[in-house]
C-alpha cells in the first residue's frame, strides 16, 4: 500500500478529482483529511471511506480563507498525530471571456481560489511536514498556462495556473533540503463538473487530445498518488503532465 500510515490533506474533495483522490489514497492506507465548501458531499465521501475500513475526517470551509488551511493542518495533527502530505486540488475556471471585458471581481476570485489558496496551503502545511522530517505537497495545475496559455477566454485561469507553476518551483527549491517535495500535476480535460454537461462540448474537448478521450478523475488521482508516495522520492519542482498528450498537440 503506497501511503500506509501517512496522513494526507485533500482539498476540493467533495467531488471530481478530489473525491476520487480521497477514495484512492484511503484505499492505499492513508489517513485522509478532506476539505471543500460542501459539507454534505464531504460527509458522503467520508462515509464511503469508513465503510471500506479506511480512516477519514473532514472539515468544510473555503480555501480562500487563510485560517482554513491552518484549521485543516490542526485537524490532521489532532486526529492522526501529524501531516505527511497534501493534495491541494481545489480550483475554479471562473467566467470565460476576453480580458478587456472581464469583471475585476472574476479575476480576483480566480486568482484567490487557484493561486493565493496555494500560498495559504504552503504556509500551513510545509512547517507541519518539516516537523515530521519531510513530506510531499502536490498542487493541481493544468496544461493551460503551461504548455499553452493562449486558449481563448481563459486569461484569468491561465494566469493563475501559470503562477502556480512558478510557486511550485520556488517552494521546491526552498524546502528540498528539509525533506519536503513540492510538485504539480497538469491534467488535461477530465470528466468533472468543471467540464460541463454538454455532450457536444465534451466531445470537442475529447477530440483535442491525441488519445481522443477525456480522463477519468481516478486517472488524475493516480498521478497525485505517485507524487505523494515514496516512489517519487527524487521528484520535486516538477510539472507532471497527465493530459492524454494534449500539450504536445498544442505546442
Amino acid at each position: 500500500m503506497e501511503l500506509r500510515g501517512k496522513t494526507i490533506i485533500v482539498t476540493g474533495a467533495s467531488s471530481g478529482i478530489g473525491a476520487a483522490a480521497a477514495l484512492l489514497f484511503a484505499s492505499e492506507g492513508a489517513n485522509v483529511v478532506l476539505g471543500a465548501r460542501r459539507e454534505a458531499q464531504l460527509n458522503t465521501v467520508v462515509e464511503q471511506i469508513t465503510q471500506s475500513n479506511g480512516h477519514a475526517v473532514c472539515l468544510a470551509g473555503d480555501v480562500t480563507d487563510e485560517t482554513y488551511s491552518k484549521d485543516l493542518v490542526d485537524l490532521a495533527e489532532r486526529q492522526f498525530g501529524g501531516l505527511d502530505g497534501a493534495f491541494n486540488n481545489a480550483g475554479i475556471i471562473g467566467e470565460l471571456g476576453p480580458i478587456p471585458e472581464m469583471e475585476t471581481a472574476n479575476w480576483q476570485s480566480v486568482l484567490a481560489t487557484n493561486l493565493t489558496s496555494a500560498f495559504y496551503a504552503a504556509k500551513a502545511q510545509i512547517p507541519a511536514m518539516e516537523k515530521r522530517g519531510g513530506g510531499s505537497l502536490v498542487f493541481t495545475g493544468t496544461f493551460v498556462g503551461y504548455s499553452n496559455g493562449g486558449m481563448p477566454g481563459m486569461g484569468a485561469y491561465a494566469a493563475s495556473k501559470a503562477g502556480l507553476i512558478g510557486l511550485t518551483q520556488s517552494l521546491a527549491s526552498d524546502h528540498a533540503a528539509r525533506g519536503v517535495r513540492i510538485n504539480t500535476v497538469l491534467p488535461g480535460g477530465t470528466k468533472t463538473d468543471m467540464a460541463g454537461d454538454d455532450p457536444a462540448a465534451r466531445d470537442f474537448i475529447a477530440g483535442l487530445h491525441p488519445v481522443k478521450r477525456m480522463a477519468e478523475p481516478r486517472e488524475i488521482a493516480q498521478s497525485a498518488l505517485f507524487l505523494l508516495s515514496d516512489r517519487a522520492s527524487f521528484v520535486t519542482g516538477s510539472p507532471l503532465a497527465v493530459d492524454g498528450g494534449i500539450a504536445i498537440r498544442l505546442l
